[in-house]
């Protein structure tokens, strides 16, 4: 156990969910942007609250635990332990500190970061007594306070790293993927898509031969990462269910997707719920290209954006200090 009073440092990266045609299960971690917290553990005063939260950012985020994903998670981590001879979790508190680098509602992972971010942090002042499966368990309770729904596929690569598989949610099962490398570019258009507007517009049935078309996307891209088949990972990602459906609510979606697999992107799609798009190529100068097309498109119809050209990112959240 980390000494009371001292505080740790901790870098949370941003995670693209779905992949795609991976909806709910599919996801991959990346190494830029990413959140920094700080935490620490401090004695428990009769009356107080388990946990406190400091923002250190300007998105005003709340700081009631029950109304913070952060706190949510950690609250669930407690829950956990509460009486448990083997920790007195009910006599410590948590400080938390922190600076969101990756901005709320931009369809990479935000909330999913923060929660995992508290819990990787939280367990390593503990001694790292719970398994990565319990701190994805923990971490979900953020993502129902964001979502209103408790999944997985951001919140198991922000605490894995690399590209994982939600293959059950109840029982939990994380399948860890081994993938080729891939350079990854990343465009946030300046608008708000919440992820639980975005999920409110989909359908509730499928036709099955859109269902057995969208399996066989899945399992090719399983496939392709598993064998570093680039050429079958691009064929396979590929939405027929999710994204034609959400792309409505994303400006330039369909031009800005072909744009950039004329440039020589492999495919890709919207990050999470979006607004951001992201795309995979094999090499940094097909992803510096994809890049100059988003900036292209998003500059030809003025509308804000940032970008980003990264990696995957294999090791998830990660004690820095």
């Amino acid at each position: 156990m980390v000494p009371m009073h001292q505080w740790i440092k901790i870098k949370a990266p941003a995670t693209v969910a779905n992949m795609v045609c991976g909806f709910d299960i599919l996801g991959f971690a990346v190494n830029n942007p990413f959140d920094e917290m700080e935490m620490r553990l401090v004695p428990k005063q009769a009356g107080t609250a388990p946990i406190t939260i400091i923002n250190v950012d300007d998105y005003q985020l709340p700081t009631d635990p029950e109304k913070n994903v952060a706190g949510a998670a950690l609250l669930a981590l407690i829950e956990e332990f509460k009486g448990n001879e083997k920790l007195a979790v009910t006599d410590l508190a948590f400080e938390v500190k922190i600076n969101k680098l990756i901005k709320p509602g931009s369809g990479v992972g935000s909330s999913a970061a923060s929660s995992a971010g508290a819990v990787v942090g939280a367990n390593y002042l503990l001694g790292n007594i719970f398994s990565k499966d319990d701190l994805v368990r923990f971490a979900m309770n953020g993502e129902k306070l964001a979502s209103g729904v408790k999944h997985a596929d951001n919140i198991a690569p922000c605490i894995f790293g690399g590209v994982t598989l939600v293959r059950s949610i109840f029982p939990l099962e994380i399948v860890a993927l081994p993938s080729p490398q891939l350079y990854v570019t990343i465009v946030h258009p300046q608008i708000e898509v919440r992820t639980a507007d975005a999920r409110s517009i989909l359908r509730q049935k499928v036709l099955l031969k859109d269902a057995i078309k969208q399996w066989g996307n899945i399992a090719g891209l399983v496939a392709g990462l598993m064998k570093s088949d680039y050429d079958l990972i691009g064929r396979s990602l590929e939405d027929v269910i999710i994204e034609p459906v959400r792309s409505i609510l994303i400006p330039g979606f369909d031009t800005l997707k072909l744009a950039c697999k004329n440039a020589g992107a492999l495919g890709g799609g919207i990050s999470g719920s979006g607004p951001s798009i992201f795309m995979l190529s094999k090499t940094q100068s097909i992803a510096e290209a994809v890049e100059k097309e988003m900036h292209q498109l998003y500059e030809s119809i003025q509308l804000p954006h940032h970008t980003y050209v990264t990696t995957i990112n294999q090791n998830g959240v990660e004690i820095v200090a």
